[in-house]
């Protein structure tokens, strides 16, 4: 795939005069194009290969204070003209919002951006053969692990790469690349009552060479899978939970979707008037932080053009601060934290790399300090009320007993409220890995119910 980030920004420039012509006050223009290739193969032979690209603009234009948004993967000339003509036509049939408008040319950000090492060349060079191949190789070195394991729902390397554009007719114009690597294998073992047990081990990162070994991946799913043999159930208890890594970043992914400012504003989160107040324990130290290189959720400016920065939302427990766009600090009456990101023409607050700083203890020792508890490695389901921050959600893992994993546990519901299981954080491990653009390391909380038999 060539570089056409400057092909990319020319379009969208063009399309931004084109606009301003036409009548708009403010034009934004987003051009992107990318290429994906997927591939899976199950029992040693493919099952899929997908591999598509894609190109596309989105246009979000403001006349006074009334806004509209369209977008195209059509970029021929009459598609570029229709999308211009029918973001134009819309502006008149919207209504007046007092908090829409671009940020402050002055607090754009300005070139040279900071370089965060997000495009590796080699990953596109990762063709279906080899694709399929590193698929292939993960998951024979699973099933030749043990010899209970015969059985796969397969595995799954894929790979993407882009490039994006963007102007805003206030005077920014950015451009990024950015890939993105994962592999992913399932094996299955039969348990000793006939049913199948599947475990899975995952690795993803930006970088080719930064990806786990292959072997390592097809032996840690084995690992996993076996471990799930002759799962029992346990009785309805109090007890301390520890979260490993996957289930603790889905924790955290829900806590980050109650900071964004669409959430605040809308009065949908149960954090809306606690900026400022106890959310945690006070080993809970949260940020969000778009300048890592080679992160997943790394960026150098956010969707309105602002220099990226990094943001402490949770110090010591205490919630500093929501993440904003400038719609959101508009509403709220504050400043924007350059949270700001593009999903076709709309904008709105999200995170970027949102992490939950790691401890100093080796994940080992939380299990070794624990007497008696349970081990989460896997959530179903969703039972979370954002407004009242009811938690309440299916579980998998293994017991506790005497500080060992004694043996595996499944079809049980673990059950509490976000406040209390955050407040409830007495242990940190150091275990922190950024496979994916929400990250955490396992955790224990104090108490929560346990619902089994």
């Amino acid at each position: 795939m060539k570089d056409d980030t400057q092909e990319l920004t020319d379009l969208a420039e063009q399309l931004v005069q084109a606009a301003l012509k036409r009548g708009a006050s403010v034009a934004e223009v987003s051009a992107r194009s990318g290429w994906e290739l997927s591939t899976k193969v199950r029992l040693g032979e493919p099952e899929l290969v997908e591999e598509a690209g894609h190109r596309g603009v989105s246009m979000k234009v403001l006349r006074d204070q009334r806004v509209a948004l369209s977008a195209t993967s059509d970029l021929s000339p009459a598609g570029l003209e229709r999308l211009v003509s029918d973001a134009i036509a819309l502006l008149d049939l919207s209504q007046p919002d007092a908090a829409e408008g671009p940020a402050d040319p002055a607090l754009l950000a300005r070139p040279p951006y900071p370089d965060l090492d997000l495009y590796d060349p080699a990953v596109e060079r990762i063709d279906a053969a080899a694709a399929i191949e590193r698929a292939c190789q993960a998951e024979r070195v699973a099933l030749a692990y043990d010899e209970r394991l015969t059985l796969s729902e397969g595995a799954t390397f894929a790979r993407t790469t882009g490039a994006r554009a963007l102007v805003l007719s206030n005077g920014f114009v950015g451009t990024s690349r950015g890939s993105y690597a994962s592999l992913v294998v399932s094996p299955v073992a039969k348990d000793e009552g006939g049913k199948n047990r599947r475990g899975f081990y995952w690795t993803a990162r930006r970088h080719l060479e930064d990806l786990e070994d292959t072997d390592f991946v097809g032996e840690e799913a084995a690992r996993r899978t076996l471990r799930q043999l002759g799962p029992r159930k346990v009785e309805t208890c109090e007890a301390p939970v520890i979260f490993d890594a996957d289930a603790a970043r889905s924790i955290i992914g829900t806590f980050a979707g109650c900071i964004t400012g669409g959430a605040i504003w809308r009065k949908s989160s149960y954090l809306t008037e606690r900026r400022g107040t106890a959310v945690a324990s006070p080993l809970v130290n949260l940020i969000d932080d778009p300048l890592l290189p080679r992160a997943p959720g790394s960026r150098a400016f956010d969707g309105e053009g602002m220099p990226s920065r990094r943001s402490q939302v949770v110090k010591g427990g205490q919630l500093e601060t929501f993440l904003l766009d400038w719609y959101s600090a508009r509403k709220l009456g504050l400043e924007s934290t350059a949270s700001a990101s593009r999903s076709g023409a709309s904008v709105g607050a999200s995170t970027s790399n949102f992490i939950l700083e790691a401890g100093e203890l080796p994940r080992e020792e939380l299990i070794q300090r624990t007497q008696r508890g349970l081990y989460v490695t896997e959530m179903m389901g969703f039972g979370f009320n954002p407004i009242t921050g009811d938690f309440s959600r299916g579980a998998a893992g293994y017991w506790i007993e005497n500080g060992e994993l004694t043996f595996p546990v499944s079809e049980i519901t673990i059950s509490s409220d976000l406040d209390s299981m955050l407040k409830g954080i007495d242990l940190i491990a150091s275990d922190l890995e950024l496979k994916s653009s929400i990250a955490s390391p396992t955790f224990r909380v104090a108490s929560m119910t346990i619902s089994g038999t």
